[in-house]
């Protein structure tokens, strides 16, 4: 579990102070894990943060966190799968903050399941949070502001499924229709600039609500991760940052892995109750 960040101090970015002085960042799933965090570090670059999640208590505890390390925010509670719900939010930060130059699509959730006992209700929910819910919130943005503005970025988290996702096949399909949103949306939407991240295993509070029995499979990680060790969430917020920042002016339509090489290291899944299929002779 992360440590609560100090009360009196700020985020210790590597980016330059006052980098989003003036710019209003959308943050979703900013109530805890990775969208906390990257909330923190857009706030102390000068950000007004609009928090987005369904629990309003955890966005008001961010917020208070990010009070005490003198940045600023406001919170909005909203399911994201709600088109309405959605629309009249990005409605109400506009009035209150006057714009948005930036939306890190952050919120998400899955459970471990096999494909085969995925039901049509379950694998709904996955994608709906996922998939639709981002690209509802992306739309509203672009139609409501970024489009009349002709500026903005939109950050989209997506995950490592580049060999697939067994036991969470519905959130390594949405992941994927995400990334190929986040293309599409790069050519129609430009110069409002659309990229993604695909974190892998992170040292995340996320990882708490898996159930007890994946505990030991967690643990064992780091042993296959190139790089040694899993990452962090402040190394996911940094990649984020940089693709809002003016750095990466000329980027869009990417995606940036921040996974520690997992991807690069083929390595066999296991494979239980199968018989070896007859051979072409």
């Amino acid at each position: 579990m992360p440590a609560a960040f100090p009360a009196s101090s700020r985020y210790a970015s590597v980016f330059r102070p006052g980098l989003f002085e003036g710019q209003v960042a959308i943050v979703t799933g900013a109530g805890s894990g990775l969208g906390r965090c990257n909330a923190h570090e857009l706030a102390s670059l000068g950000a007004k943060v609009a928090l987005i999640g369904r629990k309003i208590e955890k966005l008001e505890g961010v917020k208070a966190e990010i009070e005490k390390s003198e940045g600023e925010s406001r919170c909005y509670q909203c399911d994201i799968r709600e088109e309405e719900t959605v629309k009249q939010t990005i409605s109400r930060i506009l009035a209150d903050l006057g714009r948005v130059d930036a939306l890190v699509n952050n919120a998400g959730g899955q459970f471990a399941a096999p494909l085969e006992s995925i039901s049509a209700k379950g694998w709904d929910a996955v994608v709906r949070t996922n998939l639709t819910g981002g690209f509802l919130m992306a739309r509203e943005c672009y139609t409501q502001w970024m489009k009349r503005a002709g500026t903005g970025a939109v950050v989209n988290i997506i995950a490592d499924m580049w060999q697939g996702m067994p036991t969470m096949g519905h959130s390594g399909a949405a992941r994927a229709g995400m990334l190929n949103f986040t293309e599409t949306a790069a050519f129609e939407w430009a110069p409002v600039r659309v990229n993604a991240v695909a974190p892998g295993w992170i040292a995340s509070s996320g990882l708490d609500h898996y159930p007890p029995e994946m505990a030991a499979h967690i643990r064992s990680l780091p042993k296959h991760v190139p790089l040694g060790r899993l990452g962090t969430e402040s190394e996911v917020s940094a990649a984020i940052c940089y693709l809002l920042s003016p750095a990466a002016a000329f980027v869009s339509g990417s995606c940036i892995r921040v996974d520690g090489a997992v991807p690069n290291a083929k390595r066999p899944r296991e494979i239980s109750n199968r018989n070896p299929t007859p051979a072409f002779d």
